[in-house]
């Protein structure tokens, strides 16, 4: 009797404790987010620096950029701290200066100055209320992704797509800088996307959840985990990983239970990923796993790490059709629909003679911060 009565009191202490931390379940069924407002020229656009450090004057030069696009730029308050020799301040400054965006009602986007590291902190110091109450467009991508993921959760969409460190390779002009330009103003790409020899067919909808594997795989189970509905297309792509750490990160997803919830998968860019397994290429690898799944996976989307990074709509509801003649991703959501190649669109730079114009007075200089952020490693995370 006094051994049950001990374990009853032990129980309820456990329950007490479990209670002291707010918990977010897994969310059953699928989920829907809403696309912000489109931006309109003399918008205001806010350049952050989430992660890591940018150099200043390839933050000034990255608004110059917006600014020949109509926009009018404004810079965070704290981009220019350094904390532990890489952060661009402490985590509470770096989210001081989000929230400052967010809550600021004449910034109209958020534009992430480059990735790296330091975003994972992000999910403790906020929560849904933070995205749902301020709707705001919100662009980058490799480290971004948490941010991306937890606009998601909170019912918001946002842009896989170019940072202001990109932008400063073709002074904003090619297509995976304008398209994500044009996402802002309305347009919303179609894409098209040549076969590739690891495609598996099928057709399938949902909304778009993803970005780099190292980056939201850490956060699956927390209240920031965008895979955490029913019914969802997840893109994967990632930099400087060796087939084995990709590997391990897989299995991570699929005893979360991951592929059981998910319809369809986008494989986007794998560079410079070491091939120290016997797989011809990180699609052969991945697509052994997911060809037990039964759901249609598109291979060689050219988004994330490489020269190509075409934006996606985070959030939004897709359809992915994959056959022999090739894939193609169509976003259910208001704007404008562009038709894309998405195998040929970055190959060459957009003739636009207004930015090129704008941008002729910085381009020896746009030229030598390039060359300094991809010493200074602001170029792949």
């Amino acid at each position: 009797m006094k051994n049950r009565l001990l374990l009853s009191i032990v129980s309820f202490l456990a329950i007490l404790v479990g209670c002291s931390r707010e918990t977010f379940p897994v969310q059953e069924g699928s989920f829907e987010c809403s696309a912000p407002a489109f931006l309109i020229p003399g918008d205001k656009i806010a350049l952050l620096s989430p992660s890591f450090n940018t150099p200043r004057e390839n933050i000034d030069s990255a608004a110059a950029i917006i600014r020949a696009w109509g926009f009018e730029p404004v810079v965070g308050p704290n981009v220019d701290k350094l904390y532990r020799g890489k952060y661009a301040g402490t985590p509470e400054e770096r989210v001081e200066d989000l929230r400052w965006a967010l809550q600021d009602p004449s910034v109209k986007a958020i534009l992430c100055n480059r990735g790296g590291y330091g975003t994972i902190r992000f999910v403790d110091l906020m929560n849904q209320e933070d995205f749902r109450a301020h709707p705001k467009w919100l662009i980058g991508y490799s480290d971004i992704t948490t941010l991306l993921e937890m606009e998601t959760r909170s019912g918001v969409m946002s842009i896989h797509g170019a940072m202001g460190c990109s932008l400063l390779k073709n002074l904003g002009q090619d297509h995976s800088s304008t398209l994500m330009r044009d996402i802002l103003m309305g347009s919303v790409p179609e894409y098209t996307v040549d076969p590739h020899p690891q495609n598996i067919p099928g057709m399938a909808s949902g909304i778009l959840v993803g970005g780099n594997l190292c980056t939201f795989s850490p956060i699956l189970g927390t209240w920031a985990d965008a895979t955490a509905g029913e019914g969802f297309i997840l893109f994967i792509e990632e930099v400087e990983e060796n087939m084995s750490h990709i590997d391990r990160l897989m299995n991570t997803l699929i005893l979360n239970g991951v592929f059981d919830r998910c319809k369809g998968v986008i494989l986007g860019e794998f560079t410079d990923c070491e091939a120290n397994l016997e797989f011809e290429n990180v699609e052969q690898l991945l697509c052994s796993y997911l060809d037990d799944y039964g759901i249609p996976v598109c291979c060689g989307f050219p988004a994330g790490h490489d020269t190509a990074n075409l934006p996606l709509v985070m959030g939004a509801r897709v359809t992915l059709t994959v056959s022999d003649s090739g894939s193609r991703i169509r976003f259910h959501m208001d704007g404008k629909p562009e038709e894309v190649h998405a195998s040929l669109t970055d190959m060459l730079q957009v003739a636009d003679p207004v930015l090129e114009e704008a941008a002729k007075p910085q381009v020896s200089k746009l030229e030598r911060m390039y060359n300094f952020a991809k010493y200074y490693n602001g170029i792949h995370r």
